[in-house]
């Protein structure tokens, strides 16, 4: 059944995956890992041996984690392609002469498979589309007269994230990665700052990105990003984690590129779970003006400067060790 009420607006003529269906990594503490999320905000299901990724009052499976020894590893991306597109999709694969993979060890559903230019296995399936529609609940214009902010002891509930915006891996050459993806799978460029850090939204509708890419020495998992409603479930997400330990990140800012508020944390591994809230939505029909942001102006509108350790790849050193 679609997860869709009606029919979404999709883009004429155009060729490509809808949404970002799941990512897939493995770490070396699965308990550790349950913990961590858990605590996030997110519902974690542990089957088979995995953990499952979920939102509250979400039906969708948005990542799943494995256990492996050594540090942590992103695995593989999966895309998902309306039924009628997914053929003709695997065609300008073969076009392009992208050779199929053979489906990742880790994988339990059916897709097709190919590998991107820095080896990380990419899945595509049938299946709805799961990225946001950009549809808003109207936030009611609060009245004159009476206090805006609650109590804190009333605002300092749990911030559970809605759904998955988008994910930020690491790349030995980001424009190439761009590239590969554009062509591969219809991903269409919203904007970059030069060969530094790229991001791609959806053709047929999505967050003004739901992947993208920083420079490293190789592939790697940066961040997971989840989207919560407002600033203030940005700041209690930053405390209900500081409060169980986990104070490392970065926020709360708002950035520019995308114009979402934030707060990443750091997760026992090195990478970065982010709390986001109002980001940049692109419609089918509308065609976004790239630009390319000198990195001085580009990161980040106001909030505390980044940590030494925010671009940091963890991963390199695992997949060297492999």
């Amino acid at each position: 059944m679609d997860l869709q009420t009606a029919p979404r607006p999709r883009r004429a003529n155009a060729l490509a995956v809808h949404s970002l269906q799941r990512f897939v990594f493995s770490v070396p503490d699965l308990a550790e890992a349950a913990k961590f999320y858990r605590t996030f905000g997110l519902d974690v299901r542990e089957i088979g041996g995995r953990l499952d990724l979920y939102t509250f009052g979400h039906p969708h499976r948005w990542g799943s984690i494995y256990r492996r020894s050594g540090g942590k590893r992103l695995e593989y991306v999966a895309f998902g392609a309306y039924s009628d597109d997914y053929d003709a999709i695997l065609r300008r694969l073969g076009s392009l002469r992208v050779a199929a993979a053979r489906p990742h060890p880790l994988a339990d559903d059916e897709g097709a498979w190919i590998t991107d230019p820095e080896g990380i296995a990419v899945e595509i399936v049938r299946a709805d589309n799961v990225a946001w529609d950009g549809k808003r609940d109207r936030v009611p214009e609060h009245p004159h007269g009476i206090a805006a902010a609650p109590p804190r002891s009333k605002a300092l509930g749990t911030t559970h994230p809605t759904r998955l915006s988008h994910v930020l891996m690491f790349s030995s050459d980001v424009m190439r990665s761009v590239r590969f993806y554009a062509d591969a799978l219809g991903l269409r460029l919203s904007d970059h700052s030069g060969e530094v850090i790229a991001f791609l939204h959806a053709a047929h509708g999505s967050d003004h990105h739901m992947l993208a890419f920083a420079k490293s020495d190789g592939p790697g998992l940066h961040h997971s990003s989840w989207d919560v409603p407002g600033i203030d479930a940005v700041g209690v997400g930053m405390e209900q984690m500081a409060a169980q330990g986990y104070t490392e990140g970065w926020g709360v800012g708002r950035h520019v590129i995308g114009s979402n508020y934030f707060r990443y944390v750091r997760d026992p591994w090195g990478s970065f779970s982010e709390y986001s809230s109002g980001i940049d939505y692109i419609p089918a029909d509308v065609e976004w003006k790239v630009a390319d942001h000198p990195p001085e102006d580009s990161f980040y509108v106001w909030g505390p400067p980044p940590p030494d350790y925010f671009i940091v790849n963890h991963e390199s050193a695992v997949r060297r060790a492999a």
